[in-house]
């Protein structure tokens, strides 16, 4: 596709568009905890200190994975409306600062940036058991070039690592059992019906559908059911880990997280992202044992196949007028 249009920068509206499209971003309990400027020329993505879990996530790690999500999407959604984009990561010094984004005009949009595109308002967190991924010989190849593009890896973990990572998931609940801020934060953010944030009570799971998984976070429970109740849970267990743990490292992993998420969907696989295995010490420890070669765990990531099409409702966004600040260049 040539160039669209004349223009060297994206104007308001098409601004607007691509983030009323990059907010279906999946961002830890569905805070979204990011703001945005455009001057009119750049686009700046600042981490939202305001939704940070201070609980749950005390140091931020989350929060700067969940922007780092949104980044990609917002360059995968400009991409797909013709427009390139050049980022620098950690402009400044500033520990909110977390991206600066510039535009050019895309000489072609590639399949497969429309395909990720197509697939972001298609993507779902899936919290009930899965059936094995489909024609996994044909994704797995496509998910390591997804981490190796974003520096970071996925492993791939083997079968009998499955015990293991659920007893890590069963100790990460255990440790914060009886802490109440964090019991509130959880219940502050999960099974209410906020319009514009959260995780809603629909996209949770009863108590029975949680242990036919094994390998979850113990949202508030939904009312009892039994969902693919004849079902034991096939998906395939992926972590995406980094060479080290800095903000620049964790940015990088939320877009891995991104782009891998967006693979999958186009792929026609469901997806669960499990970020609780990597709050605690002691779980990223037993995480990263598991790996073969050493990385700091980031992302517990369940792939599988849905037994039927019907997907979750959506999970609710904020406008964009809510997180997007639009003014002129001085």
């Amino acid at each position: 596709m040539d160039a669209i249009g004349t223009a060297r920068v994206p104007d308001h509206p098409t601004v607007q568009a691509a983030l009323s499209l990059a907010r279906r971003a999946p961002s830890v309990h569905n805070t979204q905890p990011w703001r945005m400027s455009f001057d009119g020329h750049r686009l700046q993505l600042y981490g939202d200190t305001y939704r940070r879990l201070s609980s749950a996530d005390p140091q931020g790690r989350q929060l700067i994975i969940s922007c780092g999500a949104l980044l990609d999407h917002i360059r995968t959604a400009f991409a797909a409306a013709g427009w390139a984009t050049e980022v620098t990561r950690l402009p400044d010094t500033a520990s909110d600062h977390l991206a600066e984004i510039e535009f050019a005009p895309a000489r072609d949009v590639s399949d497969r940036i429309r395909a990720h595109a197509a697939a972001i308002d298609r993507r779902y967190t899936d919290r009930l058991p899965m059936l094995p991924p489909r024609d996994w010989e044909r994704v797995e190849p496509a998910l390591r070039a997804v981490a190796t593009a974003h520096e970071v890896t996925v492993d791939v973990l083997e079968a009998s690592a499955r015990l293991r990572l659920a007893a890590a998931s069963a100790q990460s609940a255990a440790l914060r059992e009886y802490d109440p801020q964090y019991l509130n934060e959880l219940h502050w953010w999960a099974g209410n019906d906020s319009p514009a944030d959260g995780v809603p009570i629909s996209a949770l799971v009863s108590a029975a559908e949680l242990a036919q998984v094994g390998v979850g976070r113990a949202f508030p429970t939904a009312p009892p059911s039994l969902r693919r109740g004849e079902l034991t849970d096939a998906s395939r267990l992926l972590v995406i880990g980094s060479a080290a743990d800095s903000p620049g490292h964790w940015l990088r992993s939320g877009e891995a997280l991104s782009s891998l998420l967006l693979e999958c969907t186009a792929a026609g696989l469901t997806t669960c992202p499990l970020t609780h295995i990597t709050e605690v010490p002691v779980s990223r420890r037993a995480i990263a044992a598991l790996l073969p070669k050493h990385a700091v765990p980031q992302v517990v990531v369940r792939v599988g196949t849905a037994p039927t099409t019907a997907a979750a409702p959506p999970t609710p966004r904020r406008p964009v007028g809510d997180f997007l600040d639009l003014h002129r260049a001085g």
